[in-house]
């Protein structure tokens, strides 16, 4: 299914919770038939609890009330953009998957969607069943990686004269802290689990952005410059270029 301008008209279905694991997700989209369109087609799967939101301050609104296992956010909406509100939610929760739709189909723009903590970015128009699968993907990442029991699992790094906790997001250099976006912290996670050794490219963009195209890449390659920043202060720390690999966590 196409999504375009029509109006389309799935029903007036009532839908009632029955199954326990049914996921709640928050879906703020300002075109009224698009929202309903989208709305509609994921509840009658009977796996989701769809609230739409029409703007910005709505959703965050929303979002304060219940607890939301997803957030799917247009960005160009009125009282609040999507990028705002993306903002606000991942400062009230840091592990919500957040999913971008938006029009916009710039470098600069998927890179500030994942710098400000989006875990996935989808361009319109889109096929609807393309949104579902990226949401059933969502979700089964987020099971793998709550069933993790291995060394991934740590949270708790040092890196020369700091220390990162991936739980907060927030690296702390004596009393000094910075905190980190979503894609940031997972970078540097990947970077000190395999501190010393070689990070390769693909295996870092195939674990964050579950793609390893040009354009991830690109976006990639941005946080690692803030990364670089962020650790510049203790020489003995140095994030390095493996050419033709990928990257390298110094600690000397």
């Amino acid at each position: 299914m196409q999504i375009t301008n029509q109006t389309f008209s799935v029903g007036n279905a009532t839908y009632v919770n029955k199954i326990k694991n049914m996921k709640k997700i928050l879906l703020v989209e300002d075109d009224p038939n698009l929202g309903l369109l989208l709305q509609d087609y994921l509840q009658l799967k009977g796996k989701f609890d769809v609230v739409l939101c029409t703007d910005g301050e709505e959703g965050l609104r929303a979002f304060g009330k219940q607890n939301f296992d997803l957030c799917i956010l247009d960005v160009m909406m009125p009282k609040k953009d999507g990028f705002t509100l993306g903002k606000d939610i991942r400062k009230a929760n840091v592990h919500v998957p957040i999913i971008f739709a938006t029009a916009k189909t710039m470098l600069e723009d998927k890179a500030a969607a994942y710098d400000l903590g989006g875990d996935d970015y989808i361009t319109k128009p889109f096929r609807i069943e393309e949104l579902l699968l990226r949401i059933n993907a969502m979700f089964k990442r987020v099971a793998n990686k709550a069933d993790s029991n291995d060394e991934s699992a740590e949270t708790q790094f040092s890196i020369g004269q700091y220390h990162f906790d991936y739980t907060t997001q927030i690296i702390t250099n004596n009393d000094v802290q910075q905190k980190l976006s979503t894609k940031e912290a997972e970078l540097l996670r990947l970077l000190c689990l395999k501190k010393n050794t070689v990070l390769t490219r693909e295996e870092a963009l195939l674990s964050i952005w579950h793609d390893d195209n040009y354009f991830n890449g690109r976006s990639m390659d941005v946080f690692l410059s803030k990364l670089r920043k962020y650790l510049r202060a203790d020489p003995a720390v140095e994030i390095i270029n493996v050419h033709g690999k990928g990257y390298k966590l110094l600690v000397n």
